[in-house]
């Protein structure tokens, strides 16, 4: 399996367009040691040709013309983007859907949940049945269902499993209380043929029993880095912080232990910091755009 990171930062991308805190400031005037980001997304395939979205940020489009495997190869009108599959509906990761506009009918996975917030509050899909036509795809993760398999069409050699997290709905949707199950899921992408696992969770507020068991037996595991990163606790170089990340990567066996989406102000995103220095120290990685991942 082969994994494209397309953009690492959280909401607005690093340095955010309107954002003079002393990490954007710096990392603008090359006090601080970063490169620039733009928000969380990745691409998954078997065979490096044919590939899944996961999310589609607003920044879509510059991310795929910085990535050549993402580019078209055949004919006037091409991509080998075969499917967008959305963990939330938080603008950051489906905004990016009106850049796809142009092309064939979007195939679309997302939960129920997801859907009937990007039809009504967030009407983006009646809008592209305008322009390219969206055939959706339901993955049944809603009401007492918190772990499902589903299939996306023409990639066989992967098998994909959602697991329901912790997540607010986003703050246009019509339901704004506690989160129910289908508002978020992290992903478990299996490539068939070797077997090996990626865990991804771009949204993940909270680590309990359940998603640490889902990514206890993953070869690459991919998370959230907004609620830890940058904490006091990394600061000091404990091994313990607020959501027991690092706790929770000592327990598993991956060989890859990154973070992803990642805000703006976060230490950990200049190269020098000590905040850094302490994540290289435990073997866990901070993604940058452009990244590729073999498994």
């Amino acid at each position: 399996m082969k994994i494209l990171v397309l953009g690492t930062a959280s909401s607005g991308g690093f340095p955010q367009w309107n954002c003079n805190c002393a990490m954007c400031a710096g990392q603008r005037s090359g006090r601080v040691h970063a490169g620039a980001r733009t928000q969380s997304s990745i691409a998954v395939s078997s065979d490096g040709h044919d590939w899944v979205l996961v999310n589609a940020s607003p920044d879509i489009a510059e991310q795929i013309r910085a990535r050549s495997p993402l580019q078209p190869r055949h004919g006037l009108h091409d991509t080998p983007i075969g499917a967008v599959v959305l963990t939330d509906a938080q603008i950051e990761h489906v905004g990016g859907l009106l850049s796809l506009r142009e092309g064939d009918p979007l195939e679309l996975y997302a939960t129920p949940n997801v859907f009937e917030d990007l039809t009504n509050p967030l009407p983006l899909l009646p809008a592209l049945q305008h322009y390219c036509g969206v055939h959706w795809h339901i993955v049944p993760i809603a009401g007492e269902t918190y772990t499902s398999e589903f299939a996306v069409n023409g990639f066989d050699g992967l098998r994909f499993e959602a697991l329901a997290v912790a997540g607010a709905a986003p703050p246009y949707a019509s339901y704004r209380g506690d989160g129910l199950a289908g508002d978020n899921i992290a992903l478990r992408v299996q490539d068939r043929r070797n077997g090996r696992r990626l865990f991804y969770a771009p949204n993940l507020p909270f680590l309990g029993k359940e998603e640490i068991e889902a990514m206890s037996d993953a070869d690459c595991v991919l998370i959230d880095g907004t609620h830890w990163g940058g904490s006091e606790v990394l600061a000091a170089g404990l091994t313990t912080h607020q959501g027991g990340l690092l706790e929770a990567f000592g327990q598993i066996s991956a060989s890859r232990k990154l973070l992803i989406h990642i805000p703006s102000s976060d230490p950990i995103l200049d190269e020098r910091s000590v905040q850094r220095a302490t994540l290289d120290r435990l073997g866990i990685e901070v993604a940058y755009d452009g990244m590729e991942i073999q498994l």
